[in-house]
């Protein structure tokens, strides 16, 4: 037996408890780890209060995450990685917890953190996929929405990696930290379609929304085509005709390694906000949900 933190009903933090539960055996092609750090996601709160019910049933009890970074502890028949490996990836059954399976385990170089190595996985692939669905070329001008947030902030530094303009919409805490990733910061709340402009006077070629904030109507007004407005945050997007983008793979392969090796050699910076012992993740879930958090909150059990 292990501890992990599970639930048996949807509902707010509280449901979430430390458990007793069996510990995991790898199947062929996995490996178990030891669990050093494990991301929270936007996607586990949701999951945990039934919003996503009708499109990611719980079967109970569940413990949730999406991703982790540990040490390989067993492997299954034909696993790629060999008991005492430092890695990360997306976990398979959970990673609020001492134990978890990996699919594909990433290698994790000496010179990145626990912590970092588990907050990358979902947002860095996220950030990865959704700069390729929107196809904003070299030279064009991309709008982020919640650019100093955990997806928002890699999918800035992708950007403008590929040579694109990038405009992020931020608090005026944030100004100073995404001017320093290379993007042009504009204040949001009222107004912000303005300082837009203003900021972008040839024009916003297309809108990411990672906020989830209320701005699709004035996104799809600012560019003049919901085609060029994606958003991975708000669950009204068909209502806008804007394309909601969830959990598809790319097609190009899994740009896991190349960021995480970005992520070692100082090319991309991930934001890591706090970290929470194992059985805080109700805390974590509560701060999270009340956008006290500037980046990632990690647990470490």
């Amino acid at each position: 037996m292990s501890t992990a933190i599970t639930f048996s009903a949807y509902g707010a933090p509280d449901v979430l408890q430390l458990s007793a539960v069996a510990t995991p055996e790898p199947g062929p092609g996995q490996v178990r780890i030891r669990v050093r750090a494990a991301s929270v996601n936007p996607l586990d709160m949701k999951i945990r209060s039934g919003l996503m019910a009708g499109k990611v049933p719980a079967h109970f009890p569940v413990t949730p995450g999406l991703d982790a970074a540990g040490v390989v502890d067993a492997v299954g028949e034909g696993a790629e990685a060999a008991v005492g490996d430092e890695v990360l990836g997306a976990t398979a059954g959970g990673s609020y917890s001492e134990y978890a399976l990996l699919d594909r385990a990433v290698a994790k170089p000496a010179a990145l953190s626990w912590e970092v190595a588990a907050a990358l996985v979902t947002v860095g692939r996220t950030a990865f996929r959704v700069l390729g669905e929107m196809g904003v070329q070299a030279g064009g001008t991309l709008l982020i929405h919640g650019a100093a947030g955990s997806v928002g902030a890699i999918a800035v530094q992708l950007a403008v990696a590929r040579g694109i303009t990038v405009i992020g919409t931020v608090g005026e805490h944030d100004v100073e930290r995404l001017t320093a990733l290379g993007a042009t910061a504009v204040r949001y709340g009222d107004g912000w379609t303005e300082r837009v402009r203003a900021a972008a006077p040839q024009g916003v070629d297309a809108v990411l929304d990672a906020s989830g904030a209320g701005v699709l109507a004035d996104s799809v007004a600012l560019t003049g085509d919901s085609a060029r407005v994606l958003t991975i945050a708000d669950l009204s997007a068909a209502q806008h005709g804007v394309r909601f983008s969830a959990g598809a793979a790319d097609q190009a392969g899994d740009p896991l390694p190349e960021l995480v090796r970005m992520a070692a050699d100082g090319t991309l910076t991930v934001p890591v906000w706090r970290t929470y012992p194992l059985a805080d993740a109700a805390r974590a879930h509560t701060d999270l949900e009340a956008r006290r958090n500037r980046g990632k909150a990690v647990l470490l059990p």
